[in-house]
C-alpha cells in the first residue's frame, strides 16, 4: 500500500488523502465526489490503528465545482500549515513523466517537495526535458529538513493494478473483491457505481 510505504520510507508525520472534485486529466470518475469520499473513509477504517491515526481524509478539493488543480490546493495547505511545515506531494512515475502538462507545474516546488515512486512499467528515467531539468536541479537522496523544493524517489512494491483498470473491471462486471476492502466493495455494489464505463 502506497500510504504505508510512503509514511515509513519518507518518515511522514501525517498523510492527507485528498479526493479530487474532478481531475482535469480524466473523464468523469463514475462516482460522485461524496461517494468517493465515503469509500475513502470506509477503506481507512480497515487499517490498523497505528497507521490509521497518521492518515486523514481531507475534502479541500471537494468544496469547489471546477476541476481540481494541485497548485491551488497546495497554496491552501501552505496557508493552513504555515511556511515552515514540510509538505510532500506523493505521485507515481507516470505522473512525473506528465508533470510538464500540469497546470502551473513550475510552481509546485515552491510550495512542496515531490516524492515519486515507480508505477507499473513507467521507469524513473527518460523524462521530458522540462521534467528532467527539475529532477537535475532539485533531485535529492533524502528529503531535507526544509519546507519545500526537492524531488526525492522512493521504492515500494509494484502493484499490478491501476485505478483505470479497476474501474474498467467494475464496469465489465468482473469480480474485484480481492483488490478492495469488503466494505468498499459492498458500497460500490449497493450504489451501483462504475457500471457505465471508466
Amino acid at each position: 500500500m502506497l500510504m504505508r510505504w510512503a509514511i515509513e520510507t519518507l518518515k511522514l508525520n501525517q498523510l492527507l488523502v485528498i479526493p479530487a472534485q474532478r481531475s482535469w486529466q480524466k473523464s468523469a470518475p463514475g462516482a460522485s465526489p461524496e461517494a468517493r469520499l465515503e469509500m475513502l473513509r470506509l477503506a481507512l477504517q480497515t487499517l490498523d490503528q497505528e497507521l490509521a491515526s497518521r492518515i486523514m481524509v481531507d475534502a479541500v478539493e471537494l468544496k469547489g465545482r471546477t476541476p481540481s488543480y494541485t497548485v491551488p490546493t497546495l497554496k491552501i495547505l501552505r496557508e493552513r500549515f504555515g511556511p515552515d511545515t514540510s509538505l510532500v506531494l506523493l505521485m507515481g512515475s507516470d505522473q512525473l513523466h506528465n508533470l510538464s502538462t500540469w497546470y502551473r507545474f513550475e510552481e509546485l516546488l515552491g510550495l512542496a517537495h515531490i516524492a515519486v515512486t515507480q508505477r507499473e512499467q513507467v521507469a524513473l528515467q527518460d523524462f521530458p526535458p522540462a521534467v528532467e531539468a527539475l529532477v537535475r536541479g532539485s533531485g535529492v537522496q533524502i528529503l531535507p529538513d526544509v519546507a519545500q523544493g526537492s524531488i526525492v524517489f522512493f521504492r515500494m512494491p509494484l502493484m499490478p493494478v491501476s485505478s483505470t483498470r479497476l474501474r474498467a473491471d467494475l464496469a465489465a462486471g468482473h469480480d474485484v473483491g480481492a483488490l478492495l476492502p469488503p466494505t468498499v466493495a459492498a458500497y460500490i455494489a449497493q450504489h451501483q457505481l462504475y457500471t457505465k464505463g471508466v
